[in-house]
């Protein structure tokens, strides 16, 4: 989302007749974009304040901003100790930025908005894109939730969505400048809601968009995982049978702490559900590991439910406070070294589970979207399947946006290897 976010504020300065340059050393602007989902993430961002401070020190007519969700949530601590910003805004002020930046180098002080909106959805902004395979597309901001460990809600405010004519004209941009795969992006992009229209509405105007060749969405919320949206994701083939499905704990008190509206049990049967609708759909999700009051037991019934569900991958975190969350307020935290050891052991659960299932595509014919050279060789490329599992194969004659069909070999790692096909042995492997 926050890639997103910067190509919208790209595409403002871009209409403000600003110019991007590759090289930090030759800007005059340099806009940090943040995340505060995290307290990681925050490190990054002062880390790499405090080397910006170096070049704004050699030259002082460097503008320096941060931008986004760190912004709102730590406004007065930057201003305070880094008196080298000269601009911070909030995640619903990016209209602002080009006045705000000719007003700092008019010699004006340092400026702050990072005043919520309830309406604003950039609906008429278009992005700069850089070129490549994948467009993002932001259907919907801010978040209805309330789980106890997350910011979001303060730091992007309440959900709102952008209108279905708005998205349709973006993704036919997006289309018309070369991209063939559509993302949606949302905080809980299943919430979506704009008039009548729903999340399964919108992502059946959008598969029949002329050129659209796959869309895919994240990250959705279970409780809003409904059988009608499996049923559209079945009825389109461009519409990528991959669902992205946090599950944070498998412990039913826990869950209740978090504020994450299932159940364990509600869980596994939304999993059932999903793979009776689409039986080759992959499943990746989000785990957190030592939310305060987090038991043995309840860390057990966790990687239960990973055994069980054997999910394609996860991504896992320790738990980590954040200020102003309910979460933050608890006073049963998890010690450290406790949080670090269950990680490690529910990393170690899920290795094997993940080569498992890439396994299961060794012998197989798959259709692979070509999408960048791999990091190993540049004599190969690198790619996704339907179901968003990496795929590396010699370049030969094909080439990046290309659908190409792959015989997969073996797996190693996170990814799978194979060769490309001639067509009449994909068609004879497939009947």
């Amino acid at each position: 989302m926050n890639v997103a976010d910067s190509e919208w504020v790209a595409g403002l300065l871009d209409k403000s007749g600003y110019r991007r340059t590759q090289r930090l050393e030759d800007a005059k602007i340099i806009l940090i974009n943040t995340c505060a989902i995290r307290e990681k993430a925050e490190e990054t961002v002062h880390s790499r304040l405090g080397r910006l401070a170096e070049l704004k020190q050699k030259d002082p007519s460097i503008l320096i901003g941060v931008l986004g969700c760190m912004a709102k949530n730590l406004a007065d601590s930057l201003l305070e100790s880094k008196p080298y910003v000269d601009l911070v805004l909030g995640p619903d002020s990016y209209r602002r930025l080009p006045e705000i930046i000719r007003q700092r180098q008019a010699g004006q002080g340092r400026s702050v908005d990072t005043q919520l909106s309830r309406f604003e959805v950039y609906d008429d902004l278009f992005p700069t894109r850089q070129s490549g395979v994948n467009a993002w597309l932001s259907i919907m901001r801010g978040c209805d939730k309330f789980c106890t460990f997350c910011v979001v809600p303060f730091t992007r405010g309440r959900e709102r969505s952008r209108s279905v004519e708005s998205l349709l004209a973006e993704a036919e941009d997006a289309i018309d400048q070369g991209f063939v795969e559509l993302t949606l992006l949302g905080q809980n992009v299943n919430s979506y809601r704009h008039g009548e229209a729903r999340f399964p509405d919108l992502l059946t105007a959008l598969a029949a968009v002329e050129g659209v060749r796959r869309i895919r969405y994240t990250s959705p919320h279970p409780s809003d995982i409904d059988r009608r949206l499996l049923d559209v994701m079945a009825a389109h083939p461009n519409i990528c049978k991959s669902i992205h499905l946090p599950l944070q704990s498998g412990a039913d008190r826990i869950l209740r702490r978090m504020n994450r509206t299932y159940t364990q049990g509600e869980y596994l049967a939304l999993v059932a559900r999903i793979r009776e609708v689409l039986p080759d759909c992959s499943l990746s999700t989000d785990i957190i590991v030592g939310f305060p009051g987090e038991t043995e037991g309840e860390f057990l019934a966790t990687l239960e439910v990973m055994e069980q569900v054997k999910f394609d991958s996860a991504f896992t975190f320790k738990y980590s406070v954040r200020p102003g969350t309910k979460a933050a307020e608890y006073q049963d935290q998890v010690p450290e070294e406790v949080k670090q050891a269950r990680l490690k052991r529910l990393l170690e659960l899920q290795k094997p589970i993940s080569l498992r299932r890439n396994r299961a595509y060794v012998g197989r014919i798959v259709e692979v979207l070509v999408e960048k050279e791999s990091k190993k060789s540049d004599r190969q490329w690198a790619g996704r399947t339907d179901s968003n599992k990496w795929v590396v194969f010699d370049k030969e004659s094909a080439r990046i946006k290309d659908f190409v069909d792959v015989h997969i070999d073996s797996s190693y790692g996170v990814a799978l290897k194979g060769h490309l096909v001639a067509p009449s042995e994909a068609y004879h492997a497939v009947a």
